[in-house]
């Protein structure tokens, strides 16, 4: 990071008023500023790690303060610009419909077009250099999850929502299906108001509505639980007990948002990158089952799912397929993959076939 002299603070008035234009201009539908300090939120964050909540998302531990203290991250951050894009695709009015056919595979919303990530920090990066354009060089980095940020907090301290009780950000005039990116800045902006409000009141939909209890209570995300964990983050087996509740979800899980009163007020996106690619919005199971390696590749080009790869993919989709109809074909399916030489895979098609056969 090079750090530079600071515009005059006139200079840094003005410069506040033109990020929120260039934001707007690159398809960013909120930004807000906030400094660095997150004493509040390293506090929880610790007491989570401590519980061992995170499961075996051990580089959690070993990024230490770096995740809550931004300027031990990047040397020299005074202030965080965060911003919002909105993703919820068109194909969004079918996800109930989805979760109630269990021949059918739910894929969480956020997945179903290209990977956000490289999207966002592109037009991050267009931002910064936006910034340099007009004051000079100065020190800055981009993140979208690519680093231990703590960028809900961040983002409520900016001003763009409050934390729910299911532990996502929402916004009062646009729910909770978004992405969020950060512009760690040496430039003493000024801050933006933060949400202090706490917008959720006595409704608990979010908690009652979670299919394996993730929620332990009000803001208590218990990860090892969570199926967004269970079917993106966990490399080895599904706990037996938890699998009956996933259900057809194979990858994540979006239960908390979907049942949110905040997400009527949610907008589809406009973005094309973000619609639904090869019928993954509705796709049957059997179908996915059958994919090979070279399809798996091939269709998640791009694509969020691309990161869990082909074995934990299949793994997740005999899981469904276990919680599925009893059928011959879930069971031919099935059967294809019962001598597979990895270990994992083939204990979850013993499991399924298991259900397949079963009376249940």
């Amino acid at each position: 990071m090079t750090l530079c002299d600071p515009p005059a603070a006139p200079d840094l008035m003005h410069l506040r008023a033109q990020i929120d234009d260039w934001s707007r201009a690159l398809g960013f539908q909120h930004c807000g500023v906030s400094n660095a300090r997150l004493d509040q939120d390293e506090a929880h964050l610790q007491r989570w790690l401590d519980q061992g909540r995170h499961g075996t998302m051990d580089y959690m531990q070993r990024h230490g303060s770096k995740r809550s203290r931004p300027h031990e991250l990047l040397p020299g951050t005074i202030s965080v610009i965060s911003v919002r894009i909105d993703y919820l695709p068109a194909a969004s009015d079918r996800s109930q419909r989805v979760l109630d056919d269990p021949q059918l595979g739910y894929v969480s919303r956020y997945a179903l077009g290209r990977d956000y990530h490289k999207l966002m920090r592109t037009r991050l990066q267009h931002l910064a250099n936006q910034i340099a354009g007009v004051i000079g060089p100065f020190g800055y980095r981009a993140y979208v999850d690519s680093a231990p940020v703590l960028e809900k907090a961040l983002a409520r301290n900016a001003g763009l929502g409050w934390i729910g009780k299911h532990s996502n950000l929402i916004n009062t005039k646009a729910g909770s299906w978004f992405f969020l990116g950060e512009l760690f800045t040496d430039l003493p902006l000024a801050p933006d108001p933060p949400e202090t409000g706490d917008y959720c009141g006595s409704c608990t939909r979010c908690i009652s509505a979670c299919p394996t209890a993730a929620i332990t209570a009000p803001y208590q995300l218990d990860a090892r639980r969570c199926i967004s964990y269970l079917t993106i983050e966990l490399h080895g087996a599904i706990p037996e007990d938890l699998r009956p509740q996933i259900g057809n979800r194979i990858y994540g899980c979006d239960d908390c948002q979907l049942v949110c009163p905040w997400n009527k007020f949610a907008k589809l996106s406009a973005e094309p990158e973000f619609r639904a690619r090869h019928a993954l919005d509705a796709s049957s199971l059997i179908s996915l089952m059958g994919w090979t390696e070279a399809e798996f590749l091939q269709r998640t080009e791009g694509s969020a799912i691309r990161r869990i790869g082909y074995w934990r993919w299949l793994r997740n989709v005999a899981l469904a397929l276990g919680n599925a109809p009893k059928s011959s074909a879930a069971e031919l399916a099935l059967t294809t993959y019962q001598d597979h030489p990895d270990a994992v895979l083939r204990e979850q098609v013993r499991w399924s076939l298991a259900r397949q056969q079963s009376t249940r």
